[in-house]
Order: C-alpha cells, then sequence, then structure tokens
C-alpha cells in the first residue's frame, strides 16, 4: 500500500438504531482531517422492528439475510446522499468503513455478530469496502470493542486539552476512552446508554426517544433501583469489558417495572442508571480525568449531561467545543479503521479491547470502481 492520504467514508449503524450515520474524512491512517461532510438516513418503523427482533440471536436465522440487505440499501442511499452533498464521484473516495449492525455481542463465548452486506455495498457503490472489523479482535481473545479510541486519540492530538482527558460516546451502550497524559489509552463499554430509555419511550409513548430529556426532567428518578442496578457484577469487573445492547435489558426493566414508575419517573430512573454506569467507571480510571467530551446521541438529553456534570465534579462538555461533530464521530471513525486495514495498522490495543498484543482486523471486499 501506498503512502498518501485517502479519502474514505465511515458509516454506523449503532445500538440505538435510528438510522445510518454517513461521514467523509480524510486519513493517512494515522493523522485525519475531518471534512465537516455527513449525513444521516433515517430508518423506516418496519425496518427498525425487523432489525430489533435480529437482536440476540446467537446464529443467523432464515430472514436476517433479508433484513440485512434491506439495511445495506439504506447504507448505498447514505453514500449516494453523501456523494451529492460533496460533490464527488465514487471514483474519489478510496474506501468506505462498513460497521453494519450490531446483533448479538458475546466475547467470552468468541461471538461478535454484526449483519449487513458488505460485497453488495461494493458492488452497488463501486466502492471498495472494508468489513467485519471485530471479528480479528474477538477471535484473539479481545473485547471486540470497543473501537473507537484509536480515532478518538487521533483527534485528541491536535485538541490543546490539558490531559487525562476521558471521550465519552453514549450510544445505544454508553463507552469511554481514556487518554492519558503520555497517550496511552484505556477504554471500555460502561453500561447501558439509550438503549433503556429509548425502549422504554417506545413502549409507553410511541416514539423512541426522550427528546432532550424532557420527559426525564419532568420526572423523579427512584433511588432504589439506581443502587440495585449498581449491584451487577458487571461494574466490578476490570476493564478492558464490554457490553451487548441486550446485557442487563431484564435486569434493568425488571426493577423499573417493579417500581411501578409513572412514565416521567421511569425515563429519569433509567437515565440515572445511564449517568451512574459512567460515573462507577471512573474507579477503573487509572487518573481520573481532567475533562470529560461527550459525543453521540446521548450528548442532546439535557437531563443526563446536567447528572453528569453535576456527579463527576469536573468539566462536562460536548465534543463539539472541539469542533468535532458529535453525531458524526462513530461513523468517521469507521472511514479512519478503514484505512488503517489499507495500511496494516492495528485496530485495537490491550488497553482498549484486552486483546494482548495490538490487533489488526477488517476484511476488504473489493469491487471495480465506478468512473
Amino acid at each position: 500500500m501506498t503512502d498518501g492520504w485517502i479519502k474514505a467514508i465511515g458509516m454506523m449503524s449503532g445500538t440505538s438504531l435510528d438510522g445510518v450515520d454517513a461521514a467523509l474524512i480524510e486519513t493517512d491512517g494515522v493523522d485525519v482531517r475531518r471534512s465537516g461532510h455527513s449525513v444521516f438516513v433515517a430508518y423506516d418503523a418496519a425496518l427498525r422492528e425487523r432489525m430489533r427482533a435480529c437482536f440476540g440471536n446467537r446464529t443467523p436465522t432464515n430472514s436476517e439475510q433479508v433484513v440485512a440487505d434491506d439495511l445495506t440499501d439504506v447504507h448505498v442511499n447514505a453514500v449516494n446522499i453523501l456523494l451529492e452533498k460533496t460533490g464527488m464521484a465514487a471514483a474519489d473516495i478510496g474506501v468506505i468503513g462498513f460497521h453494519g449492525q450490531t446483533v448479538f455481542h458475546e466475547p467470552a463465548a468468541g461471538i461478535t455478530r454484526q449483519i449487513g452486506t458488505p460485497y453488495m455495498l461494493a458492488e452497488k457503490t463501486g466502492i471498495p469496502v472494508v468489513a467485519d472489523f471485530r471479528l480479528a479482535d474477538v477471535a484473539a481473545g479481545g473485547e471486540g470493542a470497543p473501537l473507537a479510541p484509536v480515532y478518538h486519540a487521533a483527534l485528541m492530538k491536535s485538541a490543546g486539552v490539558e490531559m487525562p482527558v476521558a471521550v465519552l460516546n453514549i450510544g445505544g451502550v454508553s463507552n469511554v476512552t481514556w487518554i492519558g497524559p503520555d497517550g496511552n489509552l484505556l477504554a471500555f463499554d460502561c453500561g447501558p446508554g439509550n438503549a433503556r430509555l429509548d425502549d422504554w419511550m417506545l413502549r409507553h409513548t410511541g416514539t423512541p426517544v426522550d427528546m432532550n430529556g424532557a420527559t426525564a426532567s419532568s420526572g423523579q428518578a427512584d433511588a432504589m433501583v439506581e443502587v440495585k442496578f449498581l449491584q451487577d457484577a458487571y461494574f466490578d469487573r476490570v476493564p478492558p469489558k464490554s457490553l451487548d445492547r441486550e446485557d442487563m435489558a431484564l435486569t434493568i426493566d425488571g426493577l423499573v417495572a417493579e417500581a411501578k414508575l409513572s412514565v416521567a419517573d421511569g425515563a429519569a430512573t433509567l437515565a440515572n442508571c445511564t449517568v451512574a454506569a459512567i460515573v462507577a467507571g471512573v474507579n477503573h480510571l487509572p487518573i481520573a480525568p481532567k475533562g470529560w467530551f461527550v459525543c453521540g446521541g446521548g450528548r442532546h438529553n439535557d437531563y443526563i449531561m446536567g447528572e453528569l456534570h453535576a456527579r463527576l465534579g469536573v468539566p462536562v462538555q460536548t465534543v463539539d467545543v472541539l469542533d468535532w461533530d458529535g453525531d458524526a464521530v462513530e461513523a468517521e471513525c469507521f472511514g479512519y479503521l478503514a484505512v488503517r486495514h489499507l495500511r496494516e495498522l492495528p485496530l485495537s490495543f490491550p488497553g482498549t479491547t484486552g486483546v494482548k498484543e495490538p490487533c489488526c482486523g477488517g476484511k476488504l471486499y473489493q469491487t471495480t470502481k465506478a468512473a
């Protein structure tokens, strides 16, 4: 692989199941130039429910490939919209980083499953695709997640902030990247992010999100639910460690149901559990961060952001203050990781996934480039 910078499109379909983020970056696999160009394409409600039905399946079902093809078509659409927005052709793009949709994640059993059809994305866009990012790490004994830390570190290198610092992503699951004074990394999934709250809102209001945390802000959190939630053995596990979207679902949903909470009180309680899981993670960090920078959909929840600021006792800001796009960071990351695959650079490290040594990953799905 020759030296030089590559234009890459990164794509992410997160555990929140809202849709596809696609973002354009330029990178040599080490440093990165953000373009500022990104798009979001929402899943329709029917596809979202069909995807949700795939969650928790250790092995593929007969209907899963149809779902995988349909969600891949949404990714194709997102690429085309992004190309039109930037005035670029497929031939201008060196690679697409395609994460797919995680439907099952149990690294202790050597399993992580993301659905999607990479060769179909490559053929329909005319752009080479790198996918299957997590498989090599899990096969090598790692957690397979989180994979964003190396990208967080690349961005933070030029941010001019005082270390140590934490980059917190609140998606369906929350995860933190701790970047030390010497650039060393520690990362892990903290606990449920938006997933339990989103599911609660969908179940009780028909809308799969608590917009700006308005419902949680109007409620009263049940402190005993939070106390019982924090008794889960996961919080005592030494990182690196990772979670499936559905991990803790029965526990936390059961606690909330047992408490017989109103919609608003349930939202406040679930939001507080999200915050409590993040705060509990501080106990596993080598040095407490001087500041936290938050990306992902959860940063739009004013209730969660306020609680984080109150409980962490240091500045908590969105990554947008660093001129990052907090909605596109995860998508950008997979464009970056795709180029690292092409450069044969590692995606994961002992401090980020627990793999024994730095681990390369991903698989290239080549295609004839479009003119």
